[in-house]
């Protein structure tokens, strides 16, 4: 028995908790992570399309020009939510499926699959939120600078416009970006991710025009939604933080501004870090910041999307370390310690009460703001046998983390859902097929999709909680 199950077992004893009414529970996915068709009915190409298929980029050549063919699977892949009784479906809109170029008129096609997707889901009760963003940037986009250059950001909000008055009558919930650290300083700073650039000044520029495109889409958004109940989010990525020795205090702090401020101070605050520019001030002095973009950039959001995996241990050194690119610009000198927990298969530390704390910490700074839960699993060694998958590390997993948020809630956070990552394996970006993360198997062979443990004990959870339709409400 792993540590992760005698934990699990040694809450057994528990009775089980209850979500508040119309808490809304269910999973979510990535358009380029799981849909293929990469160049069927007028798709364009996106970064990780490039990316994925320049040598050495991917673990073992992978790419996603197949993933799980959720594209060509649509109604049997709704047919599995059904059946697990999901309340709500997280996915993402293929931005070059519906301009193939990042800009122009609407490819009908791609408006027709994810309108289709939408209907399936209300046919089955399941609440839709669409992504707008999440990292697959039209390559002529790319070509023309991406987003160190400020005009993507325009481009941006012309698709967010189209999608608006294409499928605004039926979205319960409208997400801008999807972890826009991972897309700035993941694809321009360290490289190690689409498009595959090491320029700590892109990166920096690139976290601004993000943060200037959310703002731009939110505007375009409810300008062109004609539904009044529809909500608008954006879903940001979090490390929990945790202290090492007494130089972690400063570690932390670093880590905090380049990681977290640099997009809520922003988008929720109207301001940039005082932190992340001190500590960024030998790389730029922020300039490409032109007068009003940060009003532009902060404007209301009915929901904040926060997704969490894990956390990090974090120390000073007395050096900067190598020149090799990494992830975190003006911090080099920040060691990450590896984590003294049970790790799961990506090597991340498993800290349930990780996202109590960061739960909390939003909800004390950001009070009148409702917090969902956007992404939250694990990738870990699937045992199949006879055709079922045990995966009783992740069900001891998502078990611990459902109960940090109920604590969390104790605690008084308005928490609006859970949305599980994710609903079925899929393309993990540079590491192609090598993690899975899906409570639904996928056989990458025959596209054969099996009900995980993890699958059937979340359904188990929905089933158990009060009969009443979930809905994401206005305030």
């Amino acid at each position: 028995m792993s540590d992760a199950q005698r934990d699990l077992a040694a809450r057994s004893e528990t009775p089980r908790r209850i979500f508040p009414p119309g808490f809304v529970l269910g999973a979510a996915t990535a358009a380029y992570q799981i849909e293929g068709a990469h160049d069927a009915d007028g798709r364009g190409a996106s970064i990780w399309d490039v990316f994925s298929h320049t040598p050495g980029r991917t673990m073992g050549g992978d790419t996603g020009d197949v993933a799980a063919d959720h594209y060509n699977r649509l109604n049997d892949d709704l047919d599995l939510m059904q059946s697990l009784g999901l309340q709500a479906y997280r996915f993402s809109v293929s931005w070059p499926r519906i301009q193939a170029d990042g800009s122009g008129p609407a490819n009908l096609l791609g408006i027709d699959f994810y309108s289709r997707l939408i209907d399936g889901l209300r046919e089955r009760d399941i609440t839709p939120i669409a992504t707008l963003y999440h990292w697959d940037l039209p390559q002529a986009l790319e070509d023309a600078g991406g987003w160190p250059e400020r005009d993507t950001s325009y481009r941006f909000a012309e698709y967010a416009s189209i999608m608006g008055n294409a499928l605004g009558d039926r979205v319960a919930m409208w997400t801008t970006l999807n972890e826009p650290w991972c897309s700035a300083f993941m694809g321009y700073a360290s490289g190690e991710h689409a498009p595959g650039r090491t320029d700590d000044l892109a990166a920096l520029t690139a976290s601004h025009h993000l943060n200037l495109a959310h703002g731009l889409a939110l505007s375009a958004l409810r300008d062109s939604v004609s539904d009044p109940s529809a909500q608008y989010s954006v879903t940001l990525n979090f490390h929990g933080l945790e202290p090492v020795d007494s130089t972690s205090p400063e570690a932390i702090a670093r880590i905090d501004a380049l990681t977290h401020r640099t997009f809520l101070d922003p988008m929720l605050n109207g301001r940039l870090s005082d932190r992340l520019v001190s500590d960024t001030q030998g790389i730029t002095d922020w300039s490409f910041v032109e007068p009003g973009d940060l009003a532009l950039i902060n404007q209301p959001i009915d929901v904040l999307g926060l997704n969490y995996y894990s956390s990090d241990e974090v120390r000073m050194r007395d050096h900067a370390g190598d020149d090799n690119p990494t992830a975190w610009p003006g911090s080099r000198n920040v060691e990450f310690v590896p984590t003294r927990r049970s790790r799961t298969a990506m090597g991340w530390g498993i800290v349930p009460e990780g996202l109590e704390t960061l739960l909390v910490s939003l909800s004390t700074e950001f009070p009148d703001l409702p917090l969902m839960v956007t992404e939250n699993g694990a990738a870990f060694d699937d045992v199949e046998e006879r055709g079922a998958v045990h995966d009783e590390d992740r069900v001891a997993y998502l078990s611990q983390h459902f109960d940090a948020a109920l604590r969390a809630i104790d605690r008084g956070v308005d928490l609006r859902g859970y949305l599980v990552w994710s609903l079925i394996d899929n393309f993990e970006w540079a590491l192609g097929y090598a993690k899975r993360f899906g409570i639904i198997r996928v056989d990458y062979e025959t596209l054969e999709r099996t009900v995980k443990d993890s699958g059937t004990w979340l359904a188990d959870v929905i089933s158990s909680q009060p009969r009443s339709r979930p809905l994401v409400e206005h305030n």
